[in-house]
């Protein structure tokens, strides 16, 4: 049920956004901005159920803890980049935000690359 909270903060602040964009326009980010920090933050505290899990899901299975790290690595870079993007978006700045995201993909690429080599050499053993 804290979706619907969670959506609701989210409708109030856009409403309050669109009405404050008529007489005040530069007030409309600010609450936009500040309603994405407060969800955002409610968010923080869904993570460490996340690592929990993530965490037993390593005792299960046979894996290095630094491609569970880069896992939540890669996750991080995607919502804290969607995350600037959209603020960016909504503040006119949309080539700002649009470069944004390709950082994060670039980084994310980046990031995943020494698993891919892992997983091709693993390949290659058993081929091999």
């Amino acid at each position: 049920m804290e979706i619907i909270k969670i959506s609701i903060l989210g409708l109030c602040a856009v409403l309050l956004s669109f009405f404050l964009k008529e007489t005040k326009p530069e007030y409309g980010v600010f609450v936009t901005m500040t309603a994405g920090l407060c969800i955002l933050a409610l968010a923080v505290g869904k993570m460490q159920y996340l690592f929990d899990s993530l965490n037993q899901i390593r005792s299960y299975l046979p894996m290095d803890a630094a491609f569970l790290s880069t896992l939540i690595k890669m996750v991080g870079i995607s919502y804290i980049g969607q995350f600037a993007s959209g603020i960016c978006t909504d503040a006119g700045y949309s080539s700002v935000g649009t470069q944004i995201e390709l950082f994060a993909r670039l980084a994310i690429l980046v990031l995943s690359m020494p698993v891919l080599l892992a997983l091709l050499e693993t390949i290659q053993g058993i081929i091999g």
